[in-house]
């Protein structure tokens, strides 16, 4: 696992839940998820699969403002580089 890659989509997760210009579903969909991938009693693999689900669900809300969408789908590029370390 790249320790440093972890805790980029740690710190953008974060940086999405605090975000007021996206809705609060968005925002706590994204501290959830964030929890998951601290969640050390599940696989790292397992975590990752769980947490990009979770976002590309979200991609398909209608209610995400374009930014929101984009670092969405930065977040997931991320999770799938880490997935694959």
């Amino acid at each position: 696992m790249d320790e440093k890659l972890y805790k980029e989509v740690l710190y953008l997760l974060e940086e999405l839940s605090g975000d007021n210009s996206v809705p609060r579903n968005i925002r706590k969909m994204a501290a959830e998820s964030k929890a998951k991938m601290e969640n050390q009693n599940q696989r790292f693999d397992l975590r990752c699969a769980t947490v990009m689900s979770t976002l590309d669900d979200l991609t398909n809300d209608p209610n995400v403002p374009s930014h929101g969408r984009a670092f969405l789908y930065t977040i997931m590029s991320k999770l799938e580089a880490l997935s694959k370390s």
